[in-house]
Parts: C-alpha cells; structure tokens; sequence
C-alpha cells in the first residue's frame, strides 16, 4: 500500500464508520395469514433449477420462497442464518463448521441432514457437471459431516466471500440424490411448488409443513409473466394482479405514484450503470482524461433524465445495497472548469472526438449516452454514438475490447473485483488495487474486510478508471393491500416469505 493511501486510511475508515445507509423498514402493522397474491415478472422461465441455469428469474420466483441454502441475503443486503442456526470460522479462516436447524423437512417429506448439504455443495463444486459457477465453490477443499446436524467445510485458503457464496441461488440445498429438479423443484422453503404454465406462469403453495410455523402469511403466490410494461399497469390498475415485482421503465412510477390506490416503494438495487473507458486507449489510458471526464458529468441531470430521478448516485462500483458501500459521490463534483483545466493538462486544450458503443438493447444506456454525450461536448469532447445489437456488444466490447467508451450496468454485488483482472474489457491494470481487493476476499474479520473494500473503492475513485453513473432504482408497484414487501433489492429476488395481504 503507497504512503498516500495510508494517509487516506483513516478518511476512508472513517467514512466506513459513520456512513448511514437508509433501507427498507418493514411494515408496522400486524401481519394476516391467508390469502392469493398475484405478482407481475416481465421475464418467462427458462427452467425450474437456479443451479443449473443463470437466468435472473429463476432466482426471483424461487430464492427463499421454494429453496434454500445455509444462509441467505436479507433485504439489508445481510448475511443472515437460513438451514444453518449458526456457524463458527477457525482462526485462520479455513475450516467453516455449520450447525444445521432440526426439524427441517423437504417438500417431498424426506428430513433434511447434513448428507444433502454435501450432496449440493459437491454436486455445484464438480466442474463436470452442467452447473454455471463451479468457481464460487472452488476453493473448497473438504467436506465433512461428522453429525446429521454439523457440517465441517474446510478450504483451500482463507476467503470472505466464501459466505456470500453460499448465499447464492446457486448454494441451494437439495436433498440427497435428487435425479431431477428441473421440471419439479424439491426445496425446504415456506412455499411449493404448484405447477408451471410455461411461457404464462408458475404458482407456489404454502408448504404446511415449514420448520417457522408462523410463516408463511400468504396460502399462494403466482407470478404471472408480462412482457409488456403497459400490460402489467393495466392488470394491476384492474385488479387481475396485486404486484409488480419492479418496474423497468422508471417513467411509469410516476404516473403509478398518482393513483391513490396504488403505492411505488422506492429503493435501489445492485445494477451499478458505469461510463466505461478503455484505458488501453490514449487518451483514455491517461488517468487525467479520466478525471475530466468524471468532472464534466453531472450525476444528477443524468439521473433526471434517465431514471426520472428514482437512481442513486455511486462514486466506485459498490452497490448502496452492498454493507461494505461507502458514499464517493464528493470526489467528482460537476465542475466542467476543472474538466477543461485537466484536459489541458493532459494535452487536449482543444479536446478531442471517441466514439460511445452502446448496446441498442438497453434504454437506460440509451439515454443516459445521449445526456454524457452532451454534457462533454461542453468541455471539448465530441462523442459519436454508435448503437449495436447486444450479441455484438458482448463479442465487440466485452469478449475483445474493442471499443473507446460505453455504457453498461453491473449487477452482481461484488462487482468491484472485476476492476483487479486486467484482462477485463476497461484493460484497467492496477497492482496495488488487485493486491487491495485479494487482502478484502481473504480476510475473515469484518471490520478490518470493511476497511479494505472501503479503500478499494477509494482507489477506484481516485483513478477513475470508469466514471461510475448511477445505481438503478428498484420500483416494486401494488395495491396497499400488500404489505412487508422489500423496497430494496440487495440480491435479484422477489423473497414474499413475510408479505401478506390486508384484508
């Protein structure tokens, strides 16, 4: 670690302490059990089982409502206890040892043991097999079970997102041997699985057997798929839906937040949408042309524009969501003076002409480039936008960096190692960031882990390898009828174990 960034340690670690993050509150009223809840999602089901398939969906239908892993996300972003009751971490952060609920049942009726955590975890570590991220698991050395209650998992090497890992949709437990999930999911969730309309719906029933008997509220839920955003306003404007899961097009929420019989919480999410620069490239590869343009940005206007004011503003590519978050947003005010002054520094007193690569697929990379593209100009930098489709996109600028600027959204919540491999399409190479972020993943104490990510984000900040936009809003609509849902979305899922319905 340079001198400098020792001497920002304390700024930064002070930051870390005393940053106050708003999340969701639940509802204050008493909770109702009974009752259907309908709920709109714009996106179909490819398949039943999160741990064979990526698709985000899969995850929102049935992360904690069907399946389940040893611990979860919480809507504070938290790693909370699920199938585990508690766990202990060795002193040299090697060897996890959980200790597992009783009592627990599958939704076949066969007990849950440590056997089907073995059986899962070794089944989603096997790279053989058709499962998408056998990475997250590789560093596992050993699983032991020396009960039918205590799991013993030892590691390779010490990690701090070996947890968050588990909390994956992916670290699901199955029970021991299943042949076959895919067409009818056996999980240990509150809810399950009813049936599934292929391309129309998939609804869960309360799970009368659940290990909580207070939970669930609801007696079922069905999501319904609707592409169409206007198809969904009008379903729940009519009564034919109680919910939307969230909203893509942020305009809609202010028109759904007139109607006095509906609600719109407002929340943000892990979809961190980032001005990314090759720093491959001069001028791009000269960290003051990326300083000018952060300082030519104006957050706010782009968040107006874009998310019609519902984003929040990020300064490193760190979710709000994210525990580990510190507010950045000061470093790069919108001070074009200071962009032209840099520019000059830099050697382009006159500016100069990129081009802006933007995937025509996604809007809010859309409008969020013809805004960049007009707020630079004012600074001497000419953007031609050039919109591709998004197969293109992924093989152009993502597989083969060939690209200047573009703009993308991130959305997985450690987003921020991804700046460490400088085979990364930024081609942003910083040793001293990388040996930051390997020391974040590998230390086991939290305030010390807090401390190291907030110093990392310091760095990003400072470098400005990207200029970091905005985090997408969450923009859940319903009746107010529906009560307990989650404002903020930490992890990409639709958790309705504590919603109920208001009679």
């Amino acid at each position: 670690m340079s001198k400098f960034h020792f001497k920002v340690f304390g700024l930064v670690l002070a930051i870390l302490l005393f940053s106050i993050q708003m999340i969701g509150v639940a509802d204050g009223s008493d909770p109702v059990h009974g009752g259907t809840l309908k709920v709109a999602l714009p996106a179909e089901l490819p398949a039943l089982d999160p741990t064979t398939n990526t698709a985000a969906v899969i995850d929102r239908v049935f992360y904690n409502n069907v399946y389940q892993g040893l611990v979860r996300i919480d809507r504070r972003g938290e790693i909370v206890p699920c199938l585990a009751s508690s766990w202990e971490i060795s002193e040299n952060g090697k060897l996890y040892t959980f200790h597992l609920k009783t009592g627990v049942s599958f939704h076949d009726g066969s007990d849950f043991t440590s056997a089907d955590v073995k059986y899962s975890l070794e089944r989603v570590s096997d790279p053989t097999t058709a499962v998408p991220h056998p990475e997250y698991y590789s560093n596992i050395e050993k699983i032991t079970t020396p009960t039918v209650d205590v799991v013993e998992i030892r590691l390779a090497e010490s990690s701090s997102t070996f947890l968050f890992n588990l909390a994956r949709g992916d670290s699901v437990i199955l029970p021991k041997g299943v042949e076959d999930i895919s067409t009818r999911p056996v999980g240990t969730g509150p809810f399950h699985f009813d049936n599934w309309k292929e391309g129309s719906s998939v609804s869960l029933v309360r799970f009368k057997d659940y290990y909580d008997p207070d939970l669930p509220y609801l007696d079922k839920i069905i999501f319904e798929f609707m592409a169409d955003v206007n198809t969904q306003i009008t379903a729940l404007r009519s009564g034919d839906i109680d919910a939307i899961a969230y909203l893509n097009s942020p305009e809609n929420a202010l028109t759904l937040q007139d109607d006095e019989n509906l609600k719109v919480l407002e929340g943000v999410t892990t979809w961190e949408v980032i001005l990314a620069m090759n720093n491959s490239l001069q001028p791009f590869s000269n960290p003051l042309v990326r300083k000018a343009i952060n300082y030519a940005i104006d957050r706010s206007e782009i968040i107006e524009g874009v998310t019609f004011g519902f984003g929040k503003p990020i300064g490193s590519l760190m979710s709000p969501t994210n525990p580990n978050y510190i507010d950045l947003t000061w470093v790069y005010p919108h001070r074009p003076t200071k962009a032209r002054s840099l520019l000059e520094q830099a050697g382009y007193p006159e500016g100069f002409s990129a081009t802006l690569t933007l995937p025509s697929s996604y809007a809010l990379s859309l409008r969020s480039g013809k805004i960049i593209a007009q707020q630079l100009k004012s600074v001497g930098i000419d953007l031609q936008i050039k919109k591709i489709g998004w197969g293109q996109w992924l093989q152009k600028v993502f597989a083969n960096s060939e690209y200047e600027l573009t703009i993308i959204g991130h959305a997985e919540a450690f987003d921020i190692s991804i700046y460490a491999n400088p085979d990364y399409y930024f081609q942003y190479d910083n040793p001293e960031f990388a040996e930051i972020v390997k020391k974040a993943e590998k230390e086991i104490d939290e305030t010390r882990r807090r401390a190291y990510y907030a110093i990392a984000q310091w760095i990003l900040a400072e470098d400005a390898p990207s200029a970091f936009l905005f985090s997408a809003p969450s923009l859940p609509a319903m009746k107010h009828c529906v009560k307990n849902w989650w404002s903020d979305y930490p992890i990409p899922v639709v958790d309705v174990t504590r919603v109920w319905k208001a009679k």
